[in-house]
């Protein structure tokens, strides 16, 4: 079986959740807990501390799977400013709070249940003011408050569904195919994903939080109008965040009948459109770019490769140093095959931005594809070092290791997949295999016929 063979049949587990702090439901008493914003009784069987060890795991994935926080620190220290502002004046402003913007192109915004909080770039460029900013960031701070994901994960315990972590998967990867060969997350997978209740509720604290800080209701009201008109004019680059956050022209009438409920003075307040523009400035001179890559995205995650080339050659024109559009490239290379084209953007990317995971990963699997397995070892363990916690750099590491005849080293890294893994697709199947072949663990006995 070649490398190639064994990548192109060996999809990723396609489990309902995974795996981020084992729980034992034995040893939970089912209880409930005051919701902290509503003051109402709410199952809850995950602390707060679980809530942040939680997202410490995993926020860490998700904001690499969008390709990493903003490399514009005045853009990032701005959100964050605007963030903390907001969280002052929440009903937990201990938790640790922290606020980036990603480097996605797509539209969306996402909390996890520890606080810490991101916006793509899509929607920083979709967005007009600082009121909608702020509007967007007291609906994320709304969920970590009401304490949503940890409600869910607790439903889930009571109903006995086996949860080796936290975090549902929120809907499968954009790319299919594609992210199950290469072993990398797909975006959205570690989001929870909010009932309409959920967004009916974090709308209307979101509201309270930003008018407390000193913004004009308005903002969540223009902020729910962008998201209205984007999903009629374009429902697919709303895919991801839809899928997360349910949308809705009932959540647009509530924010206009919850603006009515403050008063004229607090209807009044600012809305600080120039210095949001200010400081989005910079990124809005490769607004176009980043429609491209919107389009490629799109493109790939329908297969349609020659097109999303296009896109991203257009994108890089125009941005020649932008990691995500040349990590995108690289992906796109890699699906068609072309693997020496594939290093090169990945390469590319990795000198773009060296502290990021991703290219270093895609790097490792072009080296396979290759048969350079000492640089694609290489790759793969800088990857871990930079983002510990994908279970499946185990497994491209025991690839690795096998190409280089190292079976002992090979064998280690292939136990530890399994273990992390949960033991099922066809990649398991192969480091199952190899340990079987090579002595290491016997068998599992065949059923009698």
């Amino acid at each position: 079986m070649t490398n190639e063979h064994l990548f192109r049949n060996s999809p990723l587990t396609r489990r309902c959740f995974i795996k981020l702090t084992t729980l034992s439901v034995a040893g939970l008493a089912a209880g409930c807990a005051v919701n902290p914003v509503t003051g109402r009784q709410q199952l809850m069987l995950i602390s707060p501390e679980q809530e942040i060890s939680i997202d410490k795991k995993n926020s860490p994935q998700q904001f690499s799977v969008d390709y990493g926080t903003i490399q514009d620190p005045l853009l990032n220290n701005y959100i964050s400013t605007v963030g903390m502002k907001l969280a002052a004046r929440t009903h937990r402003p201990e938790m640790p709070y922290s606020f980036r913007g990603v480097n996605a192109a797509y539209i969306n915004a996402y909390a996890f249940p520890g606080g810490s909080i991101a916006v793509t770039r899509g929607i920083l460029l979709a967005m007009e003011n600082e009121a909608q900013l702020a509007a967007l960031l007291g609906h994320e701070l709304a969920h970590v408050n009401a304490r949503h994901t940890a409600n869910q994960m607790s439903k889930s315990i009571l109903g006995n569904v086996f949860i080796a972590g936290a975090v549902a998967y929120a809907n499968q990867s954009r790319y299919g195919e594609l992210t199950e060969q290469i072993g990398m997350l797909g975006a959205g997978l570690l989001l929870a994903s909010y009932s309409r209740d959920n967004e009916r509720e974090a709308d209307a604290i979101g509201m309270e939080y930003m008018v407390s800080a000193g913004y004009n209701p308005q903002g969540m009201i223009g902020l729910m109008a962008i998201l209205q008109k984007i999903s009629h004019r374009k429902p697919g680059a709303l895919e991801l965040m839809f899928s997360t956050h349910p949308m809705s022209d009932e959540r647009y009438q509530n924010a206009l009948d919850n603006a009515l409920t403050y008063s004229r003075s607090s209807r009044a307040l600012k809305l600080d459109k120039e210095r949001y523009l200010d400081k989005t400035a910079k990124l809005r001179k490769i607004k176009d770019a980043i429609r491209d890559i919107q389009n490629g995205d799109e493109a790939m995650s329908k297969n349609e490769y020659e097109t999303a080339q296009k896109l991203f050659t257009q994108a890089l024109k125009k941005a020649p140093n932008d990691y995500a559009a040349l990590v995108m490239m690289a992906k796109c290379q890699l699906a068609k095959k072309n693997y020496s084209e594939a290093s090169r953007y990945a390469e590319l990317a990795r000198k773009a931005y060296p502290q990021e995971a991703q290219s270093y990963h895609l790097q490792g699997i072009t080296k396979i594809m290759q048969k350079k397995y000492g640089a694609a070892l290489q790759s793969f363990t800088t990857c871990e070092q930079l983002l510990p916690g994908n279970p499946n750099l185990s497994f491209f590491k025991g690839i690795s290791l096998e190409g280089l005849q190292r079976r002992r080293d090979a064998a280690m890294e292939y136990r530890r997949y399994l273990q992390s893994s949960g033991g099922q697709g066809n990649q398991a199947g192969h480091a199952y295999q190899r340990l079987v072949d090579w002595g290491y663990i016997n068998p599992k006995p065949q059923p009698k016929r």
